[in-house]
């Protein structure tokens, strides 16, 4: 019988901030914070002091951090030192194992089937990293991609956690759906709606009622996803599926003619990149964000695949004036996509009656 699947994902510790702290060791200690300096920036990373003192976490706005921690040390992103240290990261990892699938500067997925000792391989690799870049990482092994991202959180910082997929049915039916990755705050509402408040709750859902709720795909998907099945793949190539560019103003914006230049700069940017990289896209839209954070996208395709600026721009303008946005924009962002087949995968099956389940917690 096949062996089943041995999957790790690895994540770096407060990455930004990691290395900013090791270009800057008198740091250490402090509370870090990574952020932009515009009224509108938002928190990059934050060092483990800052989130214990004041909650500060990826995502917040900049002016949220700094009243609650204003003693805190604030840094502006360095995103070369970032890639530098990535690559160095990345290449521990490859050297390490065969099938490795990056997801991020910070965040990698690892392939472990088959090898007789998958934790002695990541204590390994962890130990590599820390001493090759002076940064830890933590990692997480199960039988599914979306297990190790699940019990990778759980030994942060620099911890080392491996659950197999029985033992987290266990340990995680009490929680919320939300934990599972793809599970949004707008589905966790609907699921509540329904009577189903956590994992357990999912698990004893038929399917068919699932898929009554939220359609075949999505309640295929949920009726999997409560029962901490995922079968998706580890690939190494990450295909590129779209690409973008937009911008955040510092004050939001009315005037018509100031949008319409940034659009074309936009496409402008965004040409620049895909010729760099060799690619051309058949899909062409743009996203706008009002002032009262409403969100919309449009969308429109053109007969062959294109990174010329000029056709970018022109029907990136032709989405812009056809919406005639009723409000100030907040954010402006053009992008291409259809580079490859989009094909959209099959929904998780069961696993197989009488599959054999790998003893996780006994690896050495």
């Amino acid at each position: 019988m096949a062996d089943t699947r041995t999957i790790a994902h690895l994540d770096m510790d407060a990455f930004y901030a990691s290395v900013e702290l090791r270009k800057r060791p008198e740091l250490r200690g402090k509370p870090v914070v990574v952020c932009g300096s515009g009224p509108r920036a938002v928190v990059t990373t934050a060092s483990y002091e800052a989130r214990k003192l004041a909650g500060i976490h990826s995502a917040m706005p900049a002016a949220v951090a700094r009243r609650r921690l204003p003693n805190a040390v604030y840094l502006t992103p360095d995103f070369p030192a970032y890639r530098e240290a990535s690559a160095q990261v990345m290449e521990v990892l490859r050297l390490n194992v065969e099938v490795v699938e990056v997801v991020g500067l910070d965040e990698a997925y690892l392939d472990l089937t088959g090898l007789f000792s998958p934790k002695a391989t990541m204590r390994r690799i962890a130990t590599q990293i820390r001493t090759e870049t002076g940064l830890t990482c933590s990692i997480g092994i199960s039988e599914s991609r979306m297990l190790a991202k699940i019990v990778s959180e759980l030994g942060k910082p620099a911890g080392l956690v491996v659950l197999s997929r029985e033992e987290a049915l266990e340990r995680f039916a009490a929680e919320s759906p939300g934990l599972v990755p793809g599970i949004g705050p707008k589905t966790v509402i609907r699921l509540e709606a329904m009577g189903i408040a956590t994992l357990a709750d999912l698990r004893l859902r038929e399917r068919g009622e699932l898929e009554d709720a939220f359609g075949p795909r999505s309640g295929a998907w949920l009726h999997a996803r409560g029962r901490l099945w995922d079968e998706t793949p580890i690939t190494p190539v990450h295909e590129t599926k779209s690409q973008s560019a937009e911008t955040t103003y510092d004050a939001d914006v009315s005037d018509r003619a100031e949008l319409e230049a940034s659009l074309k700069g936009l496409a402008e940017e965004l040409c620049r990149r895909l010729a760099k990289r060799e690619l051309e896209g058949r899909t062409i839209g743009i996203k706008v964000r009002l002032d009262d954070w409403t969100n919309v996208t449009r969308s429109h395709t053109v007969d062959a695949p294109t990174s010329d600026p000029e056709l970018v721009a022109r029907v990136a303008l032709d989405l812009f004036r056809a919406y005639d946005p009723p409000r100030p924009v907040r954010l402006l962002g053009v992008r291409v996509a259809s580079f490859e087949s989009e094909a959209e995968p099959e929904p998780a099956a069961e696993p197989p009656a009488g599959q054999l389940q790998l003893g996780l917690n006994n690896a050495a």
